[in-house]
């Protein structure tokens, strides 16, 4: 990884989850080895083929395996790796927040839109 380091490790965290969509689709492989097309469904809003490319680049950082059944219809799935699983383990308080301010940050979020409208 090039660029400066930091004290804080955000940098190298952020250089495997960055974006919108990584952290969902680890949040949704926690529970074991899922099939692509379950985790389309769980991670709603997401094409096919920002999926695909998303789920590529963490297999490529080794934080998820790829598994292929080899079998008529295609099976394929995904599980995390150890070092994924200890990733997802940071990502769940993060989660826990979410949960906890949603209301304020909804709040926080229409008052902003409807400033940037005026």
């Amino acid at each position: 990884m090039d660029g400066p380091s930091t004290q804080c490790g955000l940098d190298v965290s952020l250089a495997v989850i960055g974006g919108k969509w990584k952290p969902l689709i680890l949040y949704h492989l926690q529970d074991g080895p899922t099939r692509f097309s379950e985790i389309r469904r769980r991670v709603g809003g997401i094409s096919e083929k920002v999926l695909i490319q998303q789920l590529r680049e963490l297999v490529a950082m080794t934080v998820l395996v790829r598994h292929d059944h080899h079998q008529v219809p295609p099976v394929v799935d995904y599980a995390l790796t150890p070092l994924g699983e200890t990733l997802v383990e940071a990502l769940v308080p993060l989660c826990e927040w979410g949960n906890r301010n949603r209301a304020e940050v909804a709040g926080m979020l229409q008052r902003s839109s409807k400033v940037a409208s005026v």
